[in-house]
């Protein structure tokens, strides 16, 4: 399963620019972000471009600029974010065209490991970039 520090980061910026989106009448520096969330500025500036250009991000330059949502918190998935910056999740080490054994052929456990790929896909395709940056996955995990 590949979700890595660029996906994770990734989030965490998007749910801080998301909670500063509603107040804030400018767009957000990526040096704030970097510092509210302990994150290497230059890591982060390599994240937003490719969030830019999956259209998730729009960026302004000059005095007062930064980075905005492109589109609502609610219209985002962190599916959307995790895709933009990563690789698809993937839980199997089989690859497109052929299996993970030596002869080619799949693995005993590979529609398992399938499987679990896909939920997770589906669990975060799920989740809005409101529901995190609101608190709303732990309310509603207390709650079940």
């Amino acid at each position: 399963m590949r979700l890595s520090t660029k996906g994770r980061y990734a989030v965490m910026a998007m749910v801080d620019l998301a909670r500063r989106e509603s107040d804030a009448a400018r767009a957000v520096a990526l040096a704030d972000i970097a510092a509210r969330q302990e994150i290497s500025l230059s890591y982060l500036e390599q994240l937003f471009a490719r969030l830019r250009r999956q259209g998730l991000v729009t960026s302004a330059r000059g005095p007062g600029g930064g980075y905005r949502l492109a589109r609502g918190a609610d219209a985002t998935s962190i599916a959307d974010i995790v895709l933009a910056v990563d690789e698809p999740l993937k839980a199997t080490r089989c690859s497109e065209a052929r299996g993970c054994m030596i002869k080619g052929e799949r693995c005993l456990t590979h529609d398992l490991w399938d499987d679990l790929g896909a939920r997770i896909q589906s669990y975060l395709a799920s989740v809005s970039l409101a529901d995190v940056a609101m608190g709303r996955i732990k309310a509603e995990r207390q709650a079940a």
